[in-house]
């Protein structure tokens, strides 16, 4: 006798062929995230969106183009804040800055950098040690979406009070009133702080190494791939920077189940900053 399919069972083979859908027509490979995570954001997008099964959204995703950066949105994380978890911010400015400052040059990578609001607090606290004007920033992102507002630099005046605690704790050395300026409810940091900015889609699942770089932060982005990819984009980090240079990740990530922890000794512990073993 056949088994009969749940319909939880058949929204599974939905899932699937979307994202395999997605990844032959746009490119964009989501089939190694975490599947939880993957499941609960379709599901809202389904919702959201007005179709009565994943298939139907798939097939608009499929013949409507415009129905892509809106799919992007619900796949890809898109909440941050600036100077978010400010002790990681006041190990970067006191314990890593220290060894970056007998670089002649530096390149930092921000992967995953969403709206662009740790772009901006690293550029900030680059500025304050001084290091801004010999550093290039790589701001990087599968959504052409969240690169557009990283690169505008505008956030709602409401989320200032709290940026402005975050960059206070993280040890700022002046108000983060001096970086942007407020008007019509928005905030609009200086555009001086994207001189050495360079934005740019990157997919840590399907592109290659991005350069040579001496800190690597991607933050809160590993959490929603599963362990293969996880190692793929660990090894993408670890052949992207330089000889001892530095890598953090969040705050519920970890090297210790890589294949490539060996590649890395810890640094700050505390606040997943890990430094590329020399060779």
């Amino acid at each position: 006798m056949k088994e009969i399919s749940t319909p939880e069972k058949i929204e599974d083979i939905e899932i699937r062929l979307l994202l395999e859908a997605l990844y032959v027509r746009y490119h964009y490979d989501f089939r190694n995230y975490a599947m939880a995570s993957i499941k609960r954001r379709l599901r809202q997008a389904r919702e959201q969106l007005g179709f009565a099964t994943i298939s139907a959204l798939q097939e608009r995703m499929l013949h409507d183009e415009q129905m892509l950066p809106r799919l992007l949105g619900y796949l890809t994380i898109q909440v941050s804040e600036m100077f978010r978890d400010p002790s990681y911010f006041q190990a970067i400015r006191e314990q890593v800055v220290p060894h970056l400052r007998t670089y002649p040059s530096l390149k930092i990578w921000i992967a995953g950098c969403s709206g662009g609001e740790e772009v901006y607090s690293m550029v900030i606290l680059f500025r304050e040690e001084g290091l801004e004007s010999r550093t290039i920033f790589y701001a990087t992102d599968i959504s052409q979406e969240a690169l557009h507002t990283a690169e505008a630099g505008v956030y709602s005046l409401d989320r200032i009070q709290l940026f402005t605690e975050n960059h206070r704790k993280s040890g700022g050395k002046s108000s983060l009133s001096d970086y942007y300026s407020a008007a019509y409810g928005r905030a609009s940091f200086d555009k001086t702080l994207r001189q050495n900015v360079v934005f740019s889609d990157h997919s840590l699942v399907t592109d290659a190494v991005f350069g040579e770089m001496h800190l690597v932060s991607c933050r809160n982005v590993l959490i929603y791939f599963d362990r293969p990819l996880q190692d793929r984009a660990i090894g993408l980090f670890k052949h992207s920077l330089a000889r001892k240079g530095f890598l953090g990740l969040g705050a519920k990530e970890s090297l210790r189940f890589s294949d490539h922890s060996g590649s890395f000794k810890d640094f700050v512990r505390e606040e997943k900053i890990y430094q590329r073993a020399g060779e």
